[in-house]
């Protein structure tokens, strides 16, 4: 027997379905804007062993010479992102989602059984409800992420007229090289989170979509006979 159960709240669908595209647009536009002084690589000295995006990728992406465009996409989207995250973070608190969200003493336990169930290392499955642990220190790491990179973002946008916001983050390097690697937070969180919807199946997608999950449930009893 099957029945329908309701997930997400439609508020919550909303914040998630306006930040995804809102916060891929200011990675896009942000690599406009960081053609311009692509500084950032692994290596020492002179040897380089890696660099993020060589020019053939700015080139097959015709990401050169666009950081006037990629500033002002930047800078208006960053209000949306910002309003967006403001009232999800005002909605949570009202509404008490933030019971399922936050992380609890039993999370950091509970998502390493999660990681190594989604390995293949352990059988048994994480127990079933809204957010299981890894997800709890996930989506709040996503929000703490948030803060950051709004922050870092006024601090190397205006570090004059912000000059107490880009010296408390360590000066303008500093918090350039902040902005970038929650930039790159952002982009491992994506790849995580749609391998994960992905792997969860449909029914899972459909609770952010629709807002609500079918589960099957026992035969009761008397229909068994």
């Amino acid at each position: 027997m099957k029945r329908l159960v309701e997930k997400h709240p439609l508020a919550i669908r909303w914040f998630h379905w306006i930040n995804f595209p809102v916060l891929s647009l200011m990675i896009w536009s942000g690599l406009w804007i960081y053609w311009a002084n692509d500084v950032y690589r692994l290596g020492w000295g002179d040897t380089t062993v890696l660099k993020f995006f060589p020019k053939s990728f700015y080139e097959a992406f015709d990401i050169p010479f666009k950081l006037a465009k990629g500033m002002a996409w930047h800078f208006v989207l960053m209000w949306v992102f910002f309003v967006n995250g403001l009232l999800y973070v005002l909605y949570t608190a009202f509404s008490g989602e933030w019971r399922y969200l936050l992380p609890t003493r039993h999370s950091w336990r509970e998502a390493v059984q999660v990681t190594l169930h989604d390995l293949g290392l352990r059988k048994a499955a994480p127990s079933a409800r809204k957010y299981n642990g890894a997800q709890q220190i996930a989506y709040s790491a996503v929000i703490v992420m948030g803060l950051g990179s709004l922050l870092t973002g006024l601090a190397i946008y205006k570090p004059t007229q912000l000059a107490w916001l880009t010296t408390l983050l360590g000066g303008y390097e500093s918090a350039r090289i902040i902005h970038f690697v929650l930039t790159l937070g952002y982009v491992l969180f994506f790849v995580v989170h749609v391998a994960q919807v992905v792997r969860a199946g449909w029914n899972n997608f459909r609770s952010m979509v629709a807002g609500f999950e079918v589960v099957d449930t026992a035969e009761p009893a008397s229909k068994a006979k």
